[in-house]
């Protein structure tokens, strides 16, 4: 045992008492003080060490609990008609991008996704979670998008990559520009679109999720938008544990 866990210990021997045991007289906590305080001066490194370990039981026990809440939602989260799914039809992986077509790191992240799917066709699959936080526009987006992907799967994608590759916030007319660019002048938003939304908000908050974009990789939720190379190791990392 290293000296200064010894330390930790023995500190907590001493401040523990036995369940019956008579209260610390003044003479024997002014010692414990005293010894607390010559163990930190011998060993400066030993809040950093006491810290470093709960950091790592904290992040074990964090990543045991996001486990248990994607077997019990599997499928919310990886099955759902109502989620746009882009990828392969039988992947072995299947990544959940939570996205925000008004986010500008969004826009950002947007074409390494596309870039990892190419590569790995047969491999990978990827749901579509939209979360529009950033404003009406991006919930109007999200609506149109959503009742395309409903009404017709095969053409969602190109409207999808019409309102992510606009710079800057939608406005009204920039939406109107992608549905006419895309031959969806007649889309009318319908209700399914608004509850699959609300779902989306609602998972995404239960799954921890605290901005856009986000990416559920095997049993790690991944913020930001990353670069490629590290967001491929990440899925290279998950495809070799499936083997």
């Amino acid at each position: 045992m290293k000296p200064t866990l010894l330390a930790l210990t023995l500190l907590g021997t001493l401040l523990t008492p036995a369940l019956h045991a008579a209260p610390f007289t003044p003479e024997q906590e002014a010692r414990i003080k005293e010894l607390i305080r010559e163990t930190l001066v011998q060993n400066p490194k030993i809040l950093d060490e006491a810290a470093e370990s709960w950091e790592k039981q904290n992040a074990a026990d964090q990543a045991a609990q996001l486990g248990d809440f994607i077997k019990g939602n599997q499928d919310v989260l990886f099955n759902s008609a109502t989620s746009p799914r882009l990828g392969a039809k039988n992947p072995k992986l299947t990544l959940v991008l939570f996205t925000d077509y008004n986010c500008p790191y969004c826009k950002q992240f947007d074409p390494a996704v596309t870039k990892l799917l190419k590569a790995y066709p047969n491999d990978l699959g990827l749901v579509i979670k939209l979360l529009p936080f950033k404003g009406q526009t991006s919930a109007k987006a999200a609506q149109y998008s959503l009742t395309l992907w409903q009404q017709d799967p095969a053409r969602f994608l190109a409207l999808h990559d019409k309102l992510m590759s606009k710079q800057g916030m939608l406005t009204e007319a920039d939406i109107n520009k992608a549905l006419a660019a895309t031959g969806n002048v007649a889309l009318k938003p319908e209700g399914k679109a608004t509850e699959e939304l609300r779902n989306s908000l609602r998972i995404g908050t239960l799954l921890g999720v605290q901005g856009t974009p986000a990416t559920l990789i095997g049993n790690q939720l991944v913020p930001g938008a990353l670069p490629y190379e590290q967001l491929e190791q990440l899925v290279k990392t998950e495809l070799a544990k499936l083997g």
